[in-house]
């Protein structure tokens, strides 16, 4: 059986591109690893009088050496804001690189247009617009996912945080002591996060500007609130232990409400899937059993545009949908 060269060339195709995947999402650069060899050998000669001592933290967002110093200079030249995507990257709590993503946003955007045009015969125009939904679209929507969870799981932390807070202030301990306390006793990301501003606070930062970069790395509402309600307290005086009691209340309760909309919606978000997903399901269903009578969607000229319209008007619709089955609470 003959083997056709073109399946073959996707299928390596297909194979570098989930290596470059890999390699840019969970990959770790030599710089990076001896940064936090040095954090971690400072921290153990600072905490050397206790018996575990904290998984090692990056400090900074530290980019390290460049895999593909040109490749990675030429792309970069091309982003209009490379800070805003750096930042969007930290968020993930992921060592993703710029320079690798942006490799992987090109690896996907060469093999879904050549897959257009030699595999499905598309046209040019065709063509462009499946190779930027899959090499932009695609790693925008994981690193958004990533961030997401990351924001739900710091969320569902943070009030434990704040109670091992207000224990430690009626116990008597500082807040700066207690940040590092909390660092070491919880999980990723609170953990981290309150490590991060440990340790800043041990290279000179104070405990407002140590929080606030931790803020824009955590960019959700609940802990702006904490830091805020810590400055407050700080510059005004008051009852600590009062105002972070409510808080954590305050937290508790609102994602109370947030669970309750989500359970009473969820009705409305099945039926946006379905919707959503029913007409790309009966398509695959049609080029299955009968290939010949929906080829010319994609062969004619005039299909091809319906084809166009029918994708643009269909996200129009499910982005409509997503608005309307989504509650801020």
């Amino acid at each position: 059986m003959a083997v056709d060269p073109v399946l073959v060339a996707l299928g390596a195709g297909a194979a570098a591109a989930s290596g470059a995947l890999g390699f840019a999402l969970f990959g770790r650069d030599a710089a990076a690893r001896r940064f936090d060899d040095r954090i971690d050998l400072v921290r153990r000669t600072r905490v050397a009088r206790s018996t575990t001592a904290p998984a090692p933290t990056r400090l900074l967002n530290q980019p390290g050496e460049p895999r593909f110093p040109l490749l990675e200079k030429l792309l970069l030249g091309l982003v209009p804001r490379p800070a805003a995507m750096r930042a969007r990257l930290l968020r993930t709590g992921r060592p993703i690189g710029i320079g690798g993503y942006l490799i992987l946003n090109l690896v996907l955007f060469v093999m879904a247009g050549a897959t257009a045009v030699l595999a499905l015969n598309q046209p040019p125009a065709l063509a462009l617009t499946i190779a930027v939904a899959v090499g932009i679209g695609l790693p925008h929507l994981a690193v958004s996912r990533m961030i997401r969870r990351r924001e739900e799981a710091f969320i569902n932390q943070l009030p434990e945080a704040l109670d091992l807070l207000v224990r430690g202030v009626k116990s008597g301990l500082p807040v700066t002591e207690l940040i590092g306390l909390v660092g070491q006793e919880m999980g990723d990301p609170v953990g981290t996060e309150f490590r991060r501003a440990a340790d800043g606070m041990k290279l000179g930062l104070q405990i407002e500007e140590a929080l606030w970069s931790c803020v824009r790395r955590m960019d959700v509402a609940e802990f702006k609130f904490f830091v805020i309600s810590l400055s407050v307290q700080r510059e005004t005086g008051g009852n600590l232990t009062e105002t972070l009691e409510n808080l954590a209340e305050l937290l508790r309760r609102r994602r109370q409400m947030q669970l309750k909309v989500r359970a009473m919606s969820s009705e409305a978000r099945a039926s946006a899937y379905i919707l959503g997903s029913l007409p790309f399901i009966m398509l695959g269903i049609l080029m299955l059993l009968n290939p010949d009578y929906i080829g010319p969607l994609f062969e004619d000229p005039r299909g091809q545009m319906m084809s166009v319209v029918g994708v643009l008007v269909m996200g129009a619709g499910i982005l409509v949908m997503a608005k309307m089955i989504k509650f801020e609470i």
